[in-house]
């Protein structure tokens, strides 16, 4: 749950806990000013030399200048022992390493910047009176002037009204600043209800880059200043690369704006972008090239839901994140996969439906209850993704049951039973569910579709309905586990890789229109009825004609297609009657000679890179499969000549 907090107060209570810091950091003696070089300037050399600005090619020199610096010792080694004891997790764990690396070496730590931007340090420097000989620089900290004035009339004994306070003119470190805004943001060093409330935090998400930079300050100054640790887990997310694993560059023309990949954008205007920048002449030349490289057409229009899709489809533990337009536009297809999916669930609803509740629906078919036993798998893989932060897992169990259980699978099964008047009960309600409890997964990861969505379907009778999906309930695996059938779904695992033959068989006998009948035949007798629970929704997917069970001691039927489904399963297809040998055998025989051919160059090619050479020996295995398909057809085909056509059973 994330609470929106008053900005502009935060910022202010920010810039008021900075005086606050470094009071406390100096009472610690953990804060001091030194200049650098000052000790080989007393040697009589300071060892530094002029450079050119790479630009512009004015000479560059060092100007020596205080500066404020913290000790870090301490407060590394109790950062490191942090995690080390298992106080703090950081996830991927392989990044201990480097947090004990750095900590183990850490110095002190500049924090004075010479720039226009930032929190000025609240520190002022005491002006001495010309003539007064020289004295040791005395310095005061205070959230305004007048309460410094006060100090620093206390610390010299002289009255407010003759000290002379100049402000030191630079800025924090911005990951000093950053470092503080756990806790200062909250309203300390004052025990604030929000400070109560939300500090220490639970979890914090950021970018692996920013581990040492970001994330080890805030352990740092937050042990130190409040006794706690600002969060107690740390999610860190890849750095996101181009498609090629380059880190984005202006001068490299590799910089993908989200906002680009969201609302589209033509060639011209990405070329505009890169003219209008600070590149010089070579480097423009250069991006300019690689952008017409990269995007010929521009880029096209991926919405924001798809983008956000994209990105959690990489694992933390997959390193970098390679990211390409072409994958945003993958997942753009499949957010119109999902809306036409709803579309055809709400037209067979229809304005009169009624939902039951889902505790009380009852599957009256094999589908249905192999439909919701996918559903129940995949709540438990989103609940186990969000549990252990690993995105991906829900990524790819809510793709794979979008796409290829409910859409491929089962609503290709039960469209001719819906077809049918009056519709039956079971496939709708059914249907509703699996939209229902699959908009919900999906919120998270697709907030304005599943909104969207969501907003369309009938609410479920005698429950107040949540204003938006983001409020809703989310499912809970718990909850649907007895949907869950593990064998069912093994069983029904065996009926696509019949499908799958069936489809292979008609793509090599070019059916696309014939519905041939189809028999199985099986050497396992449980097998047996595994098959003749699903023989209605196995000749719709396969898109043959009727499907039948041949007994284990019954010989083949002679002529007829044979396709192999592991070790116990055979598929025959009839093809009498549906093919003509004669005019099929030359076609098969160009096919069988055209991927020859690839084959033979295949062989005969140099082995080049390991990765490439695994890609070719695929490539050739794939080859050869496809060639064994070609003979075993031909020899097929070859029977039918000879043996005397039958009459076909009605």
């Amino acid at each position: 749950m994330g609470w929106a907090l008053n900005p502009h107060a935060r910022i202010r209570a920010l810039s008021a806990s900075l005086a606050a810091v470094f009071s406390v950091l100096r009472t610690w003696h953990l804060v001091g000013s030194w200049v650098p070089g000052a000790e080989a300037q007393g040697r009589g050399s300071s060892g530094l030399s002029s450079l050119p600005f790479s630009r512009s090619g004015d000479v560059v020199e060092y100007l020596l200048k205080s500066q404020w610096f913290v000790r870090c010792r301490e407060m590394g080694e109790q950062a490191a022992q942090a995690v080390e004891s298992g106080a703090l997790e950081l996830s991927p764990s392989f990044h201990q390493k480097n947090w004990r690396h750095w900590f183990s070496h850490i110095g002190d730590w500049c924090i004075s910047r010479q720039l226009w931007w930032g929190h000025q340090i609240p520190a002022y420097l005491v002006v001495e009176e010309p003539g007064k000989g020289h004295r040791e620089d005395c310095w005061v900290v205070g959230r305004t002037e007048a309460e410094a004035r006060e100090l620093a009339a206390e610390l010299t004994g002289r009255p407010e009204a003759e000290l002379t306070l100049q402000r030191d003119p630079d800025v924090l470190d911005t990951w000093f600043s950053s470092a503080l805004f756990p806790f200062s943001a909250l309203g300390w060093p004052h025990q604030t209800p929000d400070l109560s409330r939300f500090y220490p935090l639970s979890l914090l998400e950021t970018g692996s880059d920013l581990l040492l930079f970001w994330v080890g300050r805030m352990v740092m100054l937050g042990t130190q200043l409040t006794g706690q640790l600002p969060f107690n887990k740390v999610l860190l997310h890849s750095m996101v690369r181009d498609r090629q694993g380059r880190k984005m560059s202006k001068s490299l023309g590799n910089v993908l704006d989200p906002r680009d990949i969201i609302r589209g954008v033509e060639l011209q205007v990405l070329q505009e972008k890169l003219r209008d920048g600070n590149l010089d002449p070579a480097e423009l030349a250069i991006a300019t090239a690689a952008q017409r490289k990269d995007f010929p057409h521009g880029i096209p229009e991926c919405g924001t839901d798809a983008l956000r899709f994209a990105l959690c489809s990489h694992g933390a533990l997959a390193g970098d994140l390679h990211l390409s337009v072409s994958e945003v536009l993958s997942s753009r297809h499949f957010c119109n996969k999902i809306w036409n999916a709803l579309r055809f669930i709400l037209n067979v609803l229809g304005e009169k439906f009624t939902p039951q509740p889902a505790e009380e629906l009852s599957p009256s078919t094999p589908m249905d209850s192999w439909i919701l036993s996918r559903l129940a798998h995949t709540t438990r893989e989103c609940e186990r993704g969000f549990l252990t932060q690993e995105l991906p897992l829900a990524t790819h169990a809510l793709h794979h049951f979008w796409l290829h259980s409910l859409c491929d699978v089962y609503l290709e099964a039960v469209k001719p039973g819906l077809s049918h008047r009056p519709c039956p009960a079971g496939p709708p309600q059914v249907l509703f569910s699996c939209a229902d409890i699959g908009l919900r997964l999906l919120a998270p990861l697709m907030p304005f579709l599943a909104e969207e969505l969501w907003q369309r379907l009938p609410p479920r009778p005698g429950r107040l309905p949540a204003p938006s999906i983001s409020v809703a309930p989310y499912p809970s695996a718990s909850s649907l586990e007895h949907w869950h059938q593990p064998e069912l779904e093994r069983r029904f695992s065996r009926v696509q890789e019949a499908v799958q033959a069936l489809r292979a068989l008609q793509a090599t006998y070019q059916l696309t229109k014939a519905r041939p009948r189809v028999l199985l035949q099986s050497s396992e007798p449980g097998e047996q009825g595994a098959f003749e629970a699903f023989l209605e929704p196995l000749g719709t997917l396969g898109r043959c004609g009727a499907v039948g069970l041949l007994p284990a001691d019954t010989a083949a039927p002679s002529g007829w297609a044979q396709a192999s489904v592991g070790d116990t399963v055979q598929v025959y297809m009839e093809l009498q009657g549906l093919v003509d040998p004669e005019a099929h055998l030359p076609l098969l025989a160009a096919r069988r000679h055209k991927l020859q051919k690839q084959f033979d160059g295949l062989i005969a090619r140099t082995p080049s890179e390991k990765e490439a050479e695994t890609q070719r020996q695929q490539r050739l295995s794939s080859i050869q499969l496809e060639l064994t398909k070609l003979d075993k057809a031909a020899s097929h085909l070859q029977q039918l000549m000879d043996v005397p056509p039958s009459p076909r059973e009605p």
